[in-house]
């Protein structure tokens, strides 16, 4: 059994992935045993495979076919043999030996799952950290994303004090470290969720048998393009998702 394992899904943002794993190898103890995947869903060709044949701790996956941001990294779940399991986005950039510090969270808290501090290149914090998700707060974020400042502020968590740990409901699934035990008795992301809503899903489930939190120790780069905000369809493939998720867990109004 190794310390941990990671999976990068990929979506035709070859640089992206790179650099990610790139930043992965060189900021990771050597003494920390892991494999990367990378679980290729892009329709264009690139020279990702090469990351397999350059470092023998990755791993090239092509599925043949677009398994959503879930189905892609569920795609691995049944040969994981890792006692740590990292879901990491392909816009993600390591400054440090964070998997160190966020593995040695988890193993003196029994935690379920944990989040490092998210921040943009400039090394400001990032709203990544929710409370419960309710149908107010996803029209606001959606749709009014300028107005309802007290109750976003609220939503987002920015009453806490992020120099401590503390426990998160939802957090972004950009950057999350879950026990791998834990990650398969789930069964992975739900897979009714193509894309979007996947993560909110899996940090309910999470708190429901365990508990995710947030560790102040350590610091993760996110790029953090939000496409379904620019573009019409995948606008439309979030609000689907959102009835997805509600039907599943209930329509909390606010």
């Amino acid at each position: 059994m190794i310390d941990i394992s990671i999976t990068i899904v990929a979506y035709n943002d070859e640089v992206d992935v790179r650099n990610a794993v790139c930043s992965i190898l060189e900021h990771t103890a050597v003494t920390i045993s892991k494999k990367i995947y990378i679980v290729d869903n892009s329709t264009k060709e690139n020279t990702l495979s090469f990351l397999a044949k350059e470092y023998k701790d990755v791993d090239y996956l092509r599925p043949g076919r677009n398994l959503g941001f879930g189905g892609g990294h569920n795609y691995v779940l049944k040969d994981l043999d890792s006692k740590y399991h990292a879901i990491v986005n392909p816009d993600i950039l390591l400054t440090e030996d964070s998997f160190l510090t966020l593995m040695g969270f988890l193993e003196k808290t029994g935690a379920g799952m944990v989040v490092p501090r998210l921040t943009d290149e400039r090394g400001q914090l990032q709203a990544v950290y929710r409370r419960e998700l309710t149908v107010l707060d996803m029209a606001i974020r959606m749709f009014f994303s300028s107005h309802f400042k007290k109750r976003q502020s609220y939503h987002t968590m920015q009453d806490m004090d992020y120099r401590k740990p503390f426990r998160v409901p939802f957090a972004q699934g950009s950057f999350l470290v879950i026990r791998t035990e834990l990650f398969r008795e789930l069964g992975g992301f739900d897979s009714r969720y193509f894309m979007y809503m996947e993560d909110v899903d899996l940090c309910r489930q999470v708190n429901a048998k365990s508990s995710l939190w947030y560790c102040p120790k350590t610091s993760v780069v996110h790029k953090w393009e939000r496409g379904s905000h620019k573009n019409w369809r995948l606008l439309k493939a979030h609000m689907a998702s959102m009835f997805q998720y509600f039907t599943k867990w209930g329509w909390k109004l606010c």
